[in-house]
C-alpha cells in the first residue's frame, strides 16, 4: 500500500483510515502512558474491523508472566518491546492465521512508556514498534523507535504518545515505500517541542534496501533529533542505552576520507585518557562524531547539501574500523559536552586539532548567548571533561597549546584551564602525520593515482578501492610522490 503523503490528515482521520482498510487487523499491548494509542482507533469508529485484542499488563508480575522475565528487570526497555511484539503477533499467527490469513495483513503494536511521574522527578520516555505484514501471508517487518517525552504535564505526554502510535501506524502501511517521508510523517499533530525520536529501526523483507544508517541522518537532518547513534555493524542505537555511565572519548571529524592523522588522534588521544584519574579502561567507549555541518562541508563549488552518498561512503570507512559514530547537529563543542553529560557522570575526553582549539577561543561564535564565552566554557568545561589538542604543522611551525595565544584578556582564563587540567596537549605523536592534507588526499583517490595510498590506513585504502569510495574509480597510473615540504596540514580539518 502507498499514497502521497498528506501533512494536513489529522490523527482522526489516519485512525478511521485504518479502521476501514479491510486487510488490516491485529492487536495493541501499551504499557504505561495509558493505552491512548489503542483509544484513538477507538474513538475514530469503525474499529472491531482493525482491533483483535487490546490490552496492557502494568503489573511487573503479569508483565514477566506474559513476554517473559529478562535478566536486567528493566520494563521501558527495548528488549521489552521486541519481548512484546514477538508474543502477540505470534499469537496472532497462531490463532488467525488459518482463519483468515489469505485476506489478511496482519499487525502487532506494541510500546512501553514512563511518563511523567507525579512529583515530576523523572524523564518521560519509551520505546514503541510494530510488527506487521504488508500482504497476506507475508513475511514480517519490524519499525521500531525510541521516543523522548518532553511536554511537562503527564496528561499532555500520554496524549502525545496516543498521536505518535497512530502516525506510526499510517506510516507503516501507507508511506512504508518512502522511508523518508516515512519518518517526517511521524511527527503530524505533534513538533519536536513535545516529543524526540532518537532512534528508528527498519527491518524485515519490505524493508530489504532502507539503510539505517540512512535513517540516523534523517532523524538529525529533520529535526527529530540532536543526536543519533549507530554501531560498526550500522546497527542504530538508542543513545543512553550505548553510552549511559561511559568513560567517553569524542573524536569529531569531515573524515573525508580518514587519513592517518585522524588513526594517530584517536589512538594517541586515547592512551592519554586511558591514564587519567578515574577512568575505568574496560568502561571506555570511543565515538567518532559526525556533524551535520561538516557532512555539507565539500567544496565551494558543490552544494550545501548532505549528499547521501558521500555519506555513507564516509561512514563505510568508519564502521569497517570499527566505530561508534554518532551524528549530531552540535556544531559548538559545549553543545556536545551538554548533551552527553546528560547520559554519563563520568569523565570524558574530547580529542580535537590545534585551529579547533582556536574555534573554541572565538568569541564570535558565541553572539547568540547572553553570557558570551563564559556562558559556554561554563558549559564546557565545569563538566567532568577534558580536552586533548592534537598539534598543527603551519609555517614551518609545530603549533600546540604551549603556543597557542588567545586573545589578550583571555589569556587568564587559558591558563586557569591548563592549570587545572581541563585542557592537555597530545603527545607522543608521528609527526610525518601534520604534512597530510585530507583535501588533496581526496583529490588524488578520485583521479584514480595510487599515491594517496600511503597517506591512509591500509585497511581504509583496502576498503576505499574495493569499494570505490570517494569517486575512486579504479587504478590508472601512479603520479610523482609530492615531498612532504609542498604539502598542506589538515589538524584543523579532521
Amino acid at each position: 500500500m502507498s499514497a502521497l503523503y498528506n501533512k494536513d490528515i489529522g490523527t482522526k482521520q489516519k485512525a478511521l483510515a485504518i479502521n476501514l482498510d479491510p486487510r488490516i487487523y491485529g492487536s495493541f499491548a501499551e504499557i504505561g502512558a495509558g493505552q491512548d494509542v489503542a483509544a484513538n482507533f477507538f474513538k475514530a469508529g469503525a474499529s472491531s474491523g482493525t482491533i483483535a485484542k487490546t490490552m496492557s499488563a502494568y503489573d511487573m508480575t503479569f508483565s514477566d508472566a506474559i513476554y517473559g522475565a529478562q535478566q536486567v528487570r528493566r520494563y521501558v526497555s527495548e528488549a521489552r518491546l521486541i519481548s512484546m511484539l514477538e508474543h502477540e503477533y505470534g499469537l496472532l499467527i497462531e490463532r488467525l492465521a488459518t482463519l483468515r490469513g489469505d485476506t489478511t495483513t496482519f499487525f502487532a503494536f506494541s510500546n512501553t512508556m514512563s511518563a511523567l511521574n507525579y512529583h515530576k522527578t523523572n524523564e518521560g520516555h519509551g520505546w514503541m514498534g510494530v510488527r506487521f505484514q504488508l500482504t497476506p501471508n507475508g513475511g514480517y517487518n519490524d519499525v521500531v523507535l525510541h521516543v523522548k517525552l518532553l511536554d511537562n504535564d503527564n496528561n499532555l505526554q500520554q496524549q502525545a504518545v496516543g498521536i505518535l502510535g497512530v502516525n506510526l501506524m499510517y506510516a507503516c502501511f501507507y508511506y512504508n515505500d518512502v522511508p523518508s517521508v516515512f519518518i517526517q510523517s511521524l511527527l503530524d499533530d505533534l513538533n519536536t517541542d513535545r516529543i524526540q525520536i532518537d532512534m528508528v529501526r527498519f527491518e524485515g523483507p519490505d524493508f530489504a534496501k532502507v539503510d539505517n544508517r540512512l535513517m540516523s541522518l534523517h532523524l538529525v537532518k529533520y529535526g527529530f533529533s540532536d543526536a543519533a547513534v549507530f554501531g560498526p555493524d550500522g546497527k542504530n542505537l538508542q543513545p543512553s542505552e550505548v553510552l549511559y555511565k561511559k568513560n567517553i572519548v569524542v573524536i569529531r571529524g569531515r573524515f573525508r576520507p580518514l587519513v592517518n592523522v585522524h588513526l594517530d588522534m584517536l589512538n594517541t588521544g586515547v592512551k592519554q585518557f586511558l591514564q587519567e584519574p578515574g577512568v575505568d579502561k574496560n568502561n571506555v567507549i570511543v565515538v567518532a562524531e559526525l556533524t551535520l555541518q561538516a557532512l555539507k562541508e565539500r567544496n565551494a563549488s558543490q552544494s550545501a547539501e548532505i549528499d547521501e552518498k558521500d555519506f555513507l561512503d564516509r561512514v563505510d570507512i568508519l564502521c569497517s574500523l570499527g566505530q561508534t559514530v554518532l551524528i549530531s547537529n552540535f556544531h559548538e563543542y559545549y553543545k556536545l559536552v551538554a548533551f552527553l553529560s546528560k547520559i554519563t557522570k563520568l569523565k570524558m575526553g574530547v580529542v580535537l586539532g590545534f585551529p579547533n582549539l582556536e574555534y573554541i577561543f572565538a568569541e564570535e561564535h558565541y553572539q547568540d548567548l547572553p553570557g558570551g564565552i563564559l556562558e559556554s566554557f561554563a558549559t564546557l568545561f565545569s563538566r567532568n571533561v577534558k580536552l586533548f589538542i592534537y598539534p598543527t604543522f603551519r609555517d614551518g611551525i609545530i603549533m600546540n597549546c604551549l603556543r597557542f595565544y588567545p586573545p589578550q584578556h583571555l589569556i587568564d582564563l587559558y591558563r586557569y584551564l591548563i592549570s587545572n587540567n581541563k585542557i592537555e596537549d597530545i603527545s607522543h605523536y608521528n609527526e610525518k602525520n601534520l604534512h597530510v592534507h585530507t583535501d588533496k588526499v581526496l583529490s588524488q583517490i578520485s583521479s584514480g593515482s595510487s599515491v594517496w595510498e600511503e597517506f591512509v590506513p591500509a585497511d581504509v585504502a583496502a576498503v576505499i578501492k574495493e569499494r570505490k569510495l570517494f569517486g575512486y574509480p579504479g587504478a590508472i597510473e601512479p603520479e610523482k610522490t609530492e615531498s612532504n615540504d609542498d604539502a598542506s596540514v589538515i589538524a584543523g580539518n579532521v
